[in-house]
């Protein structure tokens, strides 16, 4: 009751703050109940992975979205899916965790918590130091947005995403082999995400102007037509597959 409690509290101002929308306050209090549910360092770490997020998202936000704004699906407020596709299997780890804790438990939340860290560090502070990343596949440039695009500095931010949760979840003493497998996990979420966004991920293009894109109606006002990847795999399905995948790879190691 404590959780909920305090999940809906951060919700409803996350909301009133238009950091998330409607849908996406309900998801919040569902995954904020079921972390604290587990425990009161879960719940912390998943207040400051939000945190976190909200602060660097925020941080610049007119200029990444000018930079952005023909390419990226969705900006600003976070919608029930990216909620989810963020902090699922953090909630569902806890709720196992919850009913029988054991450590490949603790490894999996902490390692998707930290991947998803890695992955939006990058894309905020790498959109918002500016230059051209460069395709993880081709290396050749692509425009700012565009997923499985790289540069040096999102990199460096995607390192330091990959760590800040697992230096938190040690200094709340979660085991030390825990926070290592996370770390890993956190690194290694984040290379599959850009990898998948670069490979398979839904590619569409604007039919008016020809620009590639992964907005269904892109800012001209054209509906946009499915060009490459699979139809299904949007951004929201690549950040959850890449945060499962860094969460199994903390639990294989820890």
């Amino acid at each position: 009751m404590a959780g909920l409690l305090l999940a809906g509290t951060i919700a409803g101002v996350a909301w009133r703050a238009r950091a998330l929308t409607r849908s996406g306050a309900l998801a919040a209090v569902a995954v904020g109940t079921a972390a604290v549910a587990a425990g009161w360092s879960w719940g912390t770490l998943l207040v400051a992975f939000f945190v976190a997020a909200s602060l660097l998202t925020r941080l610049g936000e007119q200029a990444k979205q000018r930079r952005t704004a023909s390419i990226v699906a969705k900006g600003g407020a976070r919608d029930v899916q990216q909620v989810l596709a963020n902090g699922g299997p953090f909630a569902l780890a806890a709720l196992g965790f919850t009913a029988a804790p054991s450590l490949p438990l603790m490894a999996f939340a902490l390692g998707a918590l930290a991947a998803a860290t890695a992955d939006t560090w990058a894309t905020e502070v790498g959109t918002l130091a500016g230059g051209t990343p460069r395709s993880i596949r081709t290396l050749r440039p692509v425009p700012a947005g565009t997923s499985g695009g790289v540069s040096v500095v999102g990199t460096l931010a995607s390192v330091l995403g990959a760590l800040l949760l697992p230096a938190l979840a040690l200094a709340l003493h979660w085991p030390t082999a825990v926070v290592a497998g996370a770390v890993a996990g956190g690194a290694a979420g984040a290379l599959v995400d850009s990898l998948l966004g670069a490979t398979l991920q839904a590619r569409r293009r604007c039919a008016r102007c020809g620009t590639d894109t992964e907005r269904i109606v892109h800012d001209c006002g054209t509906a946009t037509e499915h060009a490459g990847g699979v139809a299904w795999l949007d951004n929201d399905a690549v950040n959850l597959v890449s945060g499962v995948a860094g969460g199994l790879l903390a639990a294989l190691l820890a």
